[in-house]
């Protein structure tokens, strides 16, 4: 820390921290550098990001000093106001609140919501705090809406859920990389850099309706195969037959390390290219080329080659098995768990991983233990020092929780750590109207936001680089996350404000705020589960850091038990953790979207980011630069579909269903299907996508249908305009 000077005065010292990006899964280094005014962002050298940032990236201090901070405690007056009140008033407030509505109502009626965004040492204190000190059931975070199907289908196909269960280094040597629903090169666009090798020498392959950012990297050797949206299943259920049935598997790998796949192999059996091309629109020689390609490529073969999917097929009433019918795939190839081949999905939020494993959803305890888990309850009570009794049940998934707020038999309270549920939950003019419904509505944010404006009391909590801790990256590397940067006077950490309500609530258990002290809980916690991270604490993983500078190679990835403190980088390399050591083939079959193409709601909507913005759009809509490049929602159209309503680049339309409407201005392209219009979900009000879209759920993920809905077109001259 070297002090410095302004005109012969000393100022604020100049700090520079190493930690990391706030925003998406890949968790790309970076210095901030404080005490020079806003806070400077440089990029470090790390495996992920290999000193590239993106623009969200290089932007992000500029939330340190959003002129909109939440600066005290706010609660909602008898006017309707949200007013500035002191921490004891706002937390007695929100206590009292809750003892009286449990006292009428049952433990069950408060309900947490989190978020992907928080640190594990959060992550972990919520889910305790919802179990112990609030004594209810009803616990779940948005990555609900991120990971979920994913996570279910590796767990049931393959044993564990690790995002990446190898490094991303892995990718630099790839021969062949298809991804399946996924965008990287505006979602993560470092991650792309990573891909060079197999987009080189045309081994990219993109399965995606529109002509992304990432579909345009395939060049003239690679492939993009465009479905009709919601069919992407039924694409890898066409290729899938084409190795089947053309002897392109690797029989080996079935034979010694797999189970299931005679009953898998009858369910491809209807799925021959032709029929392929008529249910999705793919060329029957694209599916039989792409097949091709990636078993020429196969380890069988001495290629390398990976499978990935992304949120497009995840986010879907048949998200597990599509996801599932990705990882079938991988395993007919052999490519699960050989050396430089493999099966993963992108994981979206900062600590999407982390933030699944350590009790935020409805289903499951720290260490990525079942709630449900007799061992694993008992394990847990243990370290909490609670009564195995005193644990409460599985609780609902989030669109049913929320679905449920305010009802007669459902939660009445809910307290939100992170998270903008109005904009970023399905049918979220109906979730507006359960919100407005509560008799208590407490936001844990650093800012306003569209939720907040049903809030009655907001918490103003800290921000990324004002609080230490940890995240887990996609990799499922544990990664230390450092504070940089002074906090404004009168924000707390939430491991402070939950043991404040703690107490409050006579909650047995410790209850500490230093991050470092409820890691060590956490290990404690994951002992022997499929997480484990008990063989870490902050101290080694600061001392790994100093002692490797985050080369590749040196990542500490779960699951890193107490009796070695080496980690695990790749999984799956011997064996599979499942009762029989192996991996088993589930059969799938495609039953489409949930809202029918028909004459009234003629066109599809698939709904998506942009490389600007992140998420609900909380945060970066605060950032000019940002704000700047992309100002405002839009609805992406074919030319052809333009001509057919008669529509000009920049009119305002309105797309409808019966769940509601969203407007926004025409942008015309031919990067997508004419049948297809795309609309990205970063924006509130009248321009957000998801007040359209089906909270119809994956019945094993509990992941709503995000990707795919059908509207109809609304113009300025039309009342409503339907297919010819």
């Amino acid at each position: 820390m070297v002090p410095a000077t302004i005109s012969g005065e000393t100022a604020a010292p100049i700090q520079s921290t190493d930690t990391h990006c706030p925003y998406c899964a890949l968790q790309c280094a970076m210095t901030i550098t404080s005490g020079v005014g806003t806070p400077r962002i440089a990029p470090r050298e790390f495996p992920t990001n290999r000193g590239g940032l993106c623009r969200k990236g290089w932007t992000a201090a500029e939330l340190l000093s959003t002129p909109d901070r939440v600066s005290s405690p706010l609660i909602r007056d008898e006017s309707g106001t949200l007013v500035p009140t002191s921490w004891q008033v706002a937390l007695d407030f929100v206590a009292e609140r809750i003892r009286t509505i449990q006292g009428k109502h049952g433990k069950d009626s408060v309900a947490v919501f989190g978020g992907g965004g928080l640190t594990n040492e959060k992550a972990y204190q919520l889910g305790k705090f919802a179990r112990i000190a609030l004594g209810t059931a009803n616990i779940d975070y948005n990555g609900r809406f991120c990971m979920s199907s994913a996570a279910a289908a590796a767990n049931r196909s393959l044993g564990l859920d690790r995002g990446l269960p190898f490094p991303v280094t892995d990718f630099d040597e790839a021969d062949v990389i298809m991804l399946i629903g996924s965008n990287p090169a505006e979602t993560m666009p470092p991650l792309v850099g990573h891909f060079a090798h197999a987009k080189n020498t045309g081994g990219l392959i993109v399965l995606d309706p529109r002509v992304t950012a990432t579909a345009a990297l395939v060049g003239e050797f690679g492939e993009h195969i465009q479905p009709v949206p919601g069919t992407d299943l039924a694409v890898l259920l066409g290729i899938s037959h084409v190795i089947a049935f053309e002897g392109l598997l690797d029989r080996d790998y079935i034979a010694e390390r797999t189970q299931g796949f005679d009953h898998y192999l009858s369910a491809l059996s209807a799925w021959w290219p032709e029929r392929t091309e008529a249910v999705t629109g793919v060329p029957a020689e694209q599916i039989r080329s792409v097949a091709r390609t990636l078993a020429a490529n196969s380890p069988k073969q001495g290629g390398r080659t990976f499978i990935i999917t992304g949120r497009g097929i995840e986010q879907s009433r048949q998200g597990t098995d599509g996801v599932t019918a990705a990882i079938n795939l991988a395993l007919m190839l052999g490519l699960v768990g050989a050396a430089g081949s493999g099966y993963g999905t992108l994981t979206g939020q900062g600590n999407g991983q982390g933030g699944r494993e350590h009790g935020q959803k409805a289903d499951q305890l720290p260490g990525y233990r079942m709630i449900t888990d007799p061992d694993a309850r008992e394990h847990v009570a243990k370290v909490w020092g609670v009564e195995l009794q005193d644990l409460p049940d599985k609780g609902k998934p989030a669109v049913e929780l929320l679905k449920g707020l305010g009802q007669p038999d459902g939660p009445q309270a809910l307290l939100v750590h992170g998270s903008n549920i109005v904009v970023s939950a399905p049918r979220s003019i109906d979730i507006a109207e359960r919100l407005r419904s509560l008799k208590l509505l407490v936001i844990c944010d650093f800012i306003l936001n569209e939720t907040s404006q049903y809030a009655d009391v907001v918490l103003p909590v800290l921000q990324w680089a004002e609080e230490d801790g940890t995240m887990t990256n996609l990799e499922g590397r544990v990664i230390r996350r450092k504070a940089a940067t002074q906090p404004p006077e009168h924000a707390r950490s939430e491991l402070w404000v939950m043991r404040e309500l703690a107490q409050r609530l006579g909650a047995p258990g410790v209850w500490s705020t230093d991050p470092a002290e409820v890691f060590d809980e956490l290990a404690a916690a994951s002992r022997g589960g499929k997480a484990d991270y008990s063989g870490l604490t902050h101290q080694t993983l600061d001392c790994h850091e100093a002692h490797t500078g985050g080369q590749p190679g040196s990542g500490l990835y779960w699951p890193i038990p107490a009796t070695s403190q080496a980690g695990t980088p790749r999984v799956f390399t011997h064996t599979f953790p499942t009762p029989s050591g192996r991996a088993t083939f589930h059969p799938v079959q495609h039953r489409g979207n949930a809202d029918p193409i028909t004459r009234d709601h003629s066109i599809y909507l698939v709904t998506g980011r942009v490389l600007e913005q992140y998420q609900s759009g909380a945060q970066t809509r605060r950032v000019k630069a940002l704000t700047d490049a992309v100002p405002e929602a839009y609805v992406e159209m074919h030319p052809l579909l333009a001509q057919r309503y008669d529509l000009q680049e920049g009119q305002n339309i309105t797309l409808k269903n019966d769940r509601g409407t969203v407007a926004a201005a025409v942008r015309i392209t031919r990067n997508i299907r004419p049948d297809t219009v795309f609309m990205p979900f970063h924006w509130g009000h009248e321009n957000s996508v998801n007040r359209v879209i089906n909270w119809v759920t994956d019945p094993i993920s509990g992941m709503p249908e995000f990707k795919t809905a059908t509207v109809l077109i609304e113009t300025s001259r039309t009342t409503a305009v339907s297919a010819p």
